[in-house]
Formats: C-alpha cells, structure tokens, sequence
C-alpha cells in the first residue's frame, strides 16, 4: 500500500506554480512527451490564453524513492491571483503540508506572505522551494535572506530548482516525501469527506471533489449530506490522474471524486461534510471561512426569454466558484437578472468569460461598485452596493466608503511612479519599509472604489511587472459622495449609473461620455449622451445621426428649394428621435469598466 503525502503549491502569481507542476507529472511518469503540453492542469481556455491559474486542481502523482517506498503525493494546484484566495484556502484545508514557491529574481513577494500566513493558520508544514534559478538575474543568497527574514523560515531547508528546464525537481519530490506529514486519519471511523470543489457533468450529475479525513466509501454506499441531510447512492469512486481513474474505495487521507447521481446542483454546498447514511459522524468538519466579496455588479440575459437558462448556469457555475455570491435583481432598463459579489475586478472578468463560452449565456453586465455606507438625517445607517438604491440627497447627513490597506513590494527605481499613481487614487497616510537592500514596501490607505478598476494593471505596467499588490480591508470612512446618472436623450439608464467622488465627478463623466459615444452605433437621429449629478449636467458628448444628401437632386436654382428640404428632413428626424429608441451594445457597458487612464 503507497504511502500518502498531500500537499499545495502556493506562491505570488507568475512565479511558475504550474511549470513546477508541470515537471513534476513529467517527473513522475504520468504523461509521455507525446500527449505532454504547457499548463497542464490549467484546463480552461482562458487560463491558457492569459497564462494564470483560475481554478485549483488536482491530481494524485506516482512516486517511488531511491529505497523503492512507494507514495501517492496529491497535488492541490492553486491560483496566485490575489482575487482567487478563497481558491487557495480551500485547497489548504485538504492537506498537511505546502511548497512555498519564490522567484529566485524577484524574491519574497506580496502575494507570497498573505499566502504563508494562511498555510500557518492551517498549522501546516511550509517547504520553501527557490524557483528559476537558471535565469540570468537570479540571486539566490539574497531570496535565502530574505526567506529568513521575511518569511521566518529555515533557509537551509529551501529547495532549489528550475521548473522551465527541470532541474532540482526530483529534490522538491524528495523533499515532500520527507518533510510532509502523513495523514492522521483512520478508516475504522466514521466516514468524514470534506467537499473543496465541484463540477457539472451534463450526463453523471454532480462530480464532487473531496479530502477523505476518516472512514472509507465504495460504491453500492449511502452517503449523507450532513449540511443538508440529503442521502444519495455512490455509483463510482476514484482519484484525479490527468483524467477520472476509478477505484474500489476511497480510504482515510485520500484525495479524490464521488459520482452518486446528484442532479440537483442546489445541494451541494463547498465545505460541506460527506458522512455514511448508516454510521454517521458525529459532527462535521469545519468548512471554510465565508468569503466575503468586495466588488458588486448585476447580471442580465440580453433577451428576457434567456432568464431561466442564467439561472441555471449560475447554478452550475457557482459548484466550480464557490466565491461567487448572487441574488435576485431588477432593472427598469434591462429587466430581471442578479446581483453578483465578486472577489476583485479579474474574479468579475472571468466570470462573465466563463458564463459566455463554457454556459452559452448572452449576458449584460453592469458598472462594478463596493458596498457604501450612509447615515440619513432621522438616525438610520443604509448600506448599498447599487447605485440605484443611492439615498435622497437631502436625507443623507454623511456618507461613508470602504477603504483598504495597500501593501506594494516594489524595486526602488519605480517609488516616484508609484507614490505618482497611489495618491492620483486618493491614497493617504503613506508608510515605507526596506525589507532588503533594493527592495521597497510601500503602504497606502486608500478607497477600494479607486483599485477595483484597473490598479493592478497600472501598478504592472509603472513597475514594469515588477510591482506586486496585496491588500487588507480596513474601515469605512466619511467622504463627499455622489450619484452619478448617465443620460442617453433625456432618459437615465440606471444600469450605467455610478457612486463617485465629488472630486472626480466631471472627470468619470467625460470619459463616461465619450467611451460611449465610441461604443454606441449611429442611429438615424441625434443621440445626446449626458452625466449628470442630480438635475445637473456635468458632461456631454453627441452621437451625430446618418444623413441622406436630400439636396442631391437639386441642381442649381433658388436656395429655398434646398432650405424646404432640409426642414423637412429636420422635421422628421425629430419625430424619430421621439418614438426611437437607443440600443446600447454590451461593449458599451464594458467600455465604462474601463479606467480614465490610458
């Protein structure tokens, strides 16, 4: 019987997590050179296409040691992206021990400390594995200090590797077998299984993914679910290879899949513990912390009809993406859809991605907002994460927004680019600390409303990659804020509408306007884009409408021959733009997502 050892990459994004997995299914054997190809485990398109880990996945690696012991390591790949955390937290409570994965030319980064501390939280054993070594700029005495000082970690137990040209992989393999713990379960108790993630198979029902804690499952078991008490039959077990590999049973410290005919997606809650209908646990596991979202839009079907076929996709997708939060919503303009909590503006990204190439849903998604707090003249506190629910203003004594604490790590050539960039967002209170030579952390506090945009890209593109950003919520604090309406011929569409700075009312209107005028096609009458605060206007672009050349046909003659023309044509024009009505592409409502900086 192999021995277990379960394990997770963790690192800052781009500091090559599924290149090391990669190597290391080479490595062990699982897949020949033929069918072998980058990402491996980065299964979406869109992952392929931007180069980052969206979902953590799993697989179960064959490893035996130069002694000839035979092991299953499980590997939980995750994400690095600071806005798929909850992804990390999950894979962390499925096992006991992680690769701390670090840039040998970048170094400790952002991302790199707020994963540690939440593998410490889970009191797992940490592994720091020194990553591209082969590059030209790598500097691997000064990334051991700083894994000693930043860190507190034993540097003379870090691994040094190359996951691009495969050196040191079978020292990190090593190393995982010698350090990592073994699972502590026993399978003469009860059946508890954690549930970390899930998917939608159209033919088998739900395929749920879970860490085997105690006990034993087999096909032919009724299992429960204890957060519902729903019971169902196991039709098929087995563990993660690059694809579905069916097993007799499933036993204590096994990572792997249930298949028990679960049609009903609604049941299947992440975190939820699976025990034996006939011999239940006594209780369940701790599931995961609740996620909390920090930037909120609405969804709609582009045609009404399509509603149904929304809800059930998001039914499907929330399985795979526990971080999404919605409920019912409805718009004036664009009738009834939801309203979503997303993690951070890339989560907002890849879920409408996702909805539209892998559901087949045509959507309309609208301005991202943060929750707002306001406290009104007769002593009540309202919060809202939707513009259209904006208090009267002559009701509202004071109005309060989230502002965050930003910690970037930075190279010290780029510090006047970034204090330029923190402080045009609003940031205040700044605070600085060298943790090495060279090296720079700078901290801001600043509106969460400014980052949910594009910070992070223009963080990337000031540093020149080199910038990383992480970022804790901190208070609410009291602010000048108003509502700002976009009007296209008079009529508000609430669905463009916007909570903003006084300050940078006029400035996010303009660029509002003029995104739109871009966007929106030319009709056959003039089209006023306007913002507004309240009933004043701030800023104003016009759409000029397709013209006939009524005069063609004239040649010559008296000027008030062209001049009755042209007046009719203006008569009618008018009567259209009463009766017409405006569409506005999706690309539109995208474009305002969009930064004011280019």
């Amino acid at each position: 019987m192999p021995e277990i050892r379960n394990f997770s990459i963790i690192a800052h994004i781009d500091h090559g997590k599924s290149t090391l997995a990669d190597r290391m299914i080479q490595k062990t054997g699982l897949v020949d050179e033929r069918k072998f190809r980058d990402q491996l485990l980065d299964t979406m398109d869109i992952e392929r296409e931007r180069g980052i880990t969206i979902k953590s996945q799993a697989i179960t690696l064959p490893y035996v040691n130069d002694e000839g012991r035979e092991f299953e390591l499980n590997l939980i790949d995750t994400p690095g992206h600071v806005d798929f955390s909850y992804e990390v937290s999950r894979a962390l409570a499925s096992c006991e021990g992680v690769l701390l994965l670090v840039d040998a030319s970048q170094g400790v980064e952002a991302q790199t400390l707020a994963n540690l501390f939440a593998a410490m939280e889970h009191d797992l054993e940490i592994i720091p594995v020194i990553n591209k070594i082969d590059l030209p700029s790598a500097d691997i005495d000064r990334v051991k200090e700083q894994i000693e000082i930043d860190l507190g970690l034993d540097s003379d137990l870090a691994v040094l590797c190359s996951a691009k040209d495969g050196t040191g992989i079978e020292d990190v393999l090593k190393a995982i077998t010698e350090h990592i713990p073994p699972p502590k379960g026993r399978t003469d108790q009860p059946l508890t299984a954690l549930i970390f993630d899930a998917h939608y198979d159209p033919f088998r029902g739900t395929v749920v993914s879970c860490r085997i804690f105690s006990g034993k499952v087999r096909p032919g078991d009724t299992i429960r679910l204890m957060s519902s008490g729903a019971t169902y039959k196991v039709e098929e077990v087995g563990i993660f290879r690059l694809s579905k590999e069916p097993k007799k049973s499933l036993s204590a410290g096994e990572v792997g899949y249930i298949l028990a005919g679960i049609k009903t997606v609604s049941v299947i809650k992440i975190g939820d513990t699976i025990t034996l209908d006939s011999n239940p646990a006594a209780s369940p596991l701790p599931g995961f912390k609740e996620v909390k979202p920090v930037v909120f839009s609405s969804i709609y079907p582009v045609a009404s009809d399509d509603y149904q076929s929304l809800v059930d996709a998001l039914e499907k997708y929330k399985l795979n993406d526990a971080a999404l939060v919605y409920q019912k919503d409805s718009s004036a303009a664009l009738g009834i859809g939801f309203r979503c909590g997303f993690l951070g503006l890339l989560h907002l990204e890849i879920v409408q991605e996702r909805l539209e190439r892998e559901y087949s849903q045509s959507i309309i998604m609208t301005s991202p907002t943060v929750q707002y707090r306001f406290l009104l003249t007769n002593g009540e506190t309202l919060t809202i994460d939707n513009p259209i629910y904006y208090p009267d203003p002559a009701t509202i004594e004071k109005a309060f927004e989230p502002y965050i604490r930003a910690s970037i790590l930075t190279p010290e050539r780029y510090m006047g680019a970034i204090m330029d960039l923190c402080t045009e967002r609003r940031g205040i209170d700044s605070r600085f600390h060298c943790p090495t030579p060279g090296r720079l952390e700078i901290q801001f506090d600043m509106p969460l409303a400014e980052v949910i945009y594009d910070f992070y890209d223009r963080l990337k593109t000031v540093t020149q990659g080199y910038g990383s950003f992480d970022y804790d919520l901190l208070d609410h604090r009291e602010n000048d804020l108003v509502k700002l309406d976009i009007l296209l011929n008079g009529e508000k569409v609430d669905a463009l509408a916007q909570i903003v700075h006084r300050d940078r009312a006029r400035s996010r209107a303009l660029v509002a306007c003029e995104r739109l005028k871009e966007e929106i096609p030319r009709h056959l009458f003039k089209i006023a884009i306007q913002g507004a605060i309240g009933g004043t206007i701030i800023a104003r672009s016009t759409i000029s409408p397709f013209r006939k050349d009524v005069t063609a046909k004239c040649y010559g003659g008296d000027i008030t021959r062209k001049r009755k023309l042209l007046e009719k044509q203006k008569k009618g024009k008018k009567r259209m733009k009463m009766i017409g009505s405006v569409t506005i592409p999706q690309s539109a409502f995208v474009a305002i997502l969009k930064s004011d900086s280019k």
